[in-house]
């Protein structure tokens, strides 16, 4: 930009303010009503690209399987006693309601764990709790004891010193409307749990899950929207005011930032960006970008009208003098933005560059519609600031004087801060980005001190041929996989195929407790495999752990809640 140009530049807002002002409202009204197409996604698949190898393979186990999105219901007596009547009455009442969860296909407790057991030549699958209110005392030690040895349960939906108990709800969102979904099943599920401890008033309730971390992250993000933006541009405007010393610079700066935010979300809006909790933090990025970008004008437009220069003299000046280096702080902050299209993660992507068209869009609302707003309306300079004037005038002689020390000072200070730069790593603890104030936290931190981890590794285990999971050196090989993630000491429980076909060789004969071992014939696993197949109530079946034909098997690793690189280090 030539200084001509910006001479004349000021000259031509100035004539046409009313084209500026109408202009103005036109852009604003047309970029932000892309705000309706905005919406808060749930879904942490968000955070991974389409062609991500991780979340293919994800997609794929699923695909193969089932979703293994859940919620759970964390049942804790307050007499610490699991196998009471009162509280096994309770986990089958939960179980029993929580069929009714919005988009639920399964739902897994102690109390509908379908125990197996001998009956001569014949194989008896039942409910391992039934009628909880008549249980003698035998009865429940029983029930006690079978859940306590039973690897799908102990320390996963029983506690391994029978404090606590949970019923897991596998929930399977359509995935057509988030902002439907989610919330109907969040808000089920909390109404069934204030029912749970108005009708058992001896049991403490706490609701982790997947789908109760994602609630929670749009939750919090949305609850910060309505508070931190708010804060923010209140806290901003306070000290604009007592800095300028005047309302009308103040209002007219508010506007720029309004109107550049509402304009920023808007595109976002146009071009199909979901709100997640990283471009939710887009609007207060774009409301700081634009003060800066009003101040500069306003401050030399304020100086110049105290120096004696009529009002139009002043906006041409303040604009001459600021033009080039506004455009070059928003260019340059706009290009910064922008390079985040680089990140391999989607809502990064859409964080820099609906910030870039804010910081674009608060460029030219600050050089354009803030003078030509100005050009209207009253305006009080104020007084000189003279005691503000020696101050910064003593600063500056301080500079000069020091300029040695204080480059080798700031040389040296720099050194040792970018020294520590390597010191920084990415390594997440996704539970931990919540306060503990924060409900889901408070519950998922009970969950995993006091039951089961969180964090889940899935494994789809192939046997490379159809039926092969019925093989006796397949399931050797799995059930050794699994004896290996029991014994580090990340692990909270694990889910495997090989220990259901030790429990239906113990079962098939006798319940000898020395046949509790894997079957050592293919044709004997395919057999048991399929009279328990045949057995299992609809909901309950094992199309969560088996794929169609019989070639792979699904194995859960439950962990304690860990971060990202110690997650991947385990892997």
């Amino acid at each position: 930009m030539t200084r001509g140009f910006e001479a004349t530049f000021g000259c031509w807002v100035l004539r046409f303010r009313w084209l500026v002002l109408f202009s103005t409202a036109v852009v604003v009204s047309l970029a932000g009503s892309g705000g309706k197409h905005l919406t808060f996604t749930t879904d942490y698949r968000v955070f991974f690209s389409r062609e991500n190898p991780q979340l293919l393979a994800f997609e794929s186990v699923e695909n193969n399987y089932a979703k293994n999105d859940n919620v759970m219901f964390v049942l804790a007596p307050k007499d610490g006693v699991v196998f009471s009547n009162s509280t096994l009455a309770a986990v089958v009442w939960v179980t029993e309601q929580a069929w009714q969860v919005p988009y639920s296909t399964r739902v897994d407790s102690i109390s509908n764990f379908q125990h197996t057991e001998a009956n001569g030549d014949d194989l008896v699958v039942r409910d391992l709790v039934q009628d909880p209110g008549s249980l003698s005392p035998e009865a429940r030690e029983r029930i006690a004891e079978i859940a306590l040895s039973e690897p799908v349960l102990a320390g996963r939906l029983v506690a391994h010193d029978s404090k606590v108990t949970a019923v897991n709800v596998t929930v399977q969102l359509p995935g057509l409307d988030e902002a439907v979904e989610v919330p109907a099943v969040v808000d089920y599920v909390r109404r069934l749990a204030e029912d749970t401890r108005a009708r058992f008033p001896g049991i403490d309730v706490y609701l982790p899950g997947m789908v109760m971390m994602n609630h929670a992250f749009a939750e919090s993000s949305l609850l910060d929207m309505k508070t931190l933006v708010p804060l923010s541009l209140g806290a901003m405007v306070l000290f604009l005011g007592l800095l300028l010393r005047g309302f009308t610079g103040t209002a007219v700066t508010v506007m720029v930032i309004v109107f550049s935010v509402v304009s920023g979300m808007g595109l976002g809006g146009w071009i199909g960006f979901p709100l997640t909790p990283p471009s939710a933090t887009a609007p207060t990025i774009i409301l700081t970008m634009a003060i800066a970008n009003c101040v500069h004008v306003l401050v030399t437009f304020l100086q110049r009208q105290r120096a004696g220069d009529e009002k139009s003299d002043a906006i041409r000046e303040s604009l001459r003098v600021n033009l080039q280096p506004v455009f070059l702080a928003s260019l340059t902050t706009a290009i910064g933005f922008l390079c985040m299209n680089f990140s391999e993660v989607p809502p990064f992507r859409h964080l820099g560059t609906m910030v870039a068209m804010g910081v674009g869009i608060s460029f030219l609302l600050s050089v354009t519609f803030l003078p030509a707003m100005l050009s209207f309306l009253p305006v009080r300079p104020g007084r000189q600031g003279v005691g503000h004037d020696r101050q910064m005038a003593a600063l500056a002689e301080f500079v000069i004087t020091h300029r040695k020390g204080l480059l080798w000072g700031m040389i040296a200070l720099v050194a040792v801060l970018v020294a520590s730069v390597p010191r920084n790593e990415l390594n997440d603890v996704f539970v931990e980005y919540f306060d503990h104030t924060i409900t889901f936290r408070s519950d998922s931190d009970f969950t995993t001190e006091n039951l089961t981890g969180l964090y889940v590794l899935e494994y789809s285990l192939d046997s490379g041929e159809p039926g092969g999971i019925q093989s006796p050196e397949f399931l050797a090989q799995s059930a050794a996989f699994a004896e290996w993630f029991r014994n580090q000491p990340e692990t909270k429980h694990v889910n495997v195929l090989s220990d259901t076909m030790k429990r239906l060789n113990k079962n098939m004969h006798g319940d000898d407790a020395r046949y509790y071992r894997l079957p050592n014939s293919r044709d004997l696993a395919a057999q048991y495999l399929l009279l328990y197949e045949m057995s299992l109530p609809y909901g309950l079946d094992l199309n969560n752990q088996i794929n169609i034909d019989k070639s792979a098997t699904r194995m859960l690793v439950s962990i304690e809640t860990i971060s990202s690189n110690e997650v991947i280090a385990l892997e």
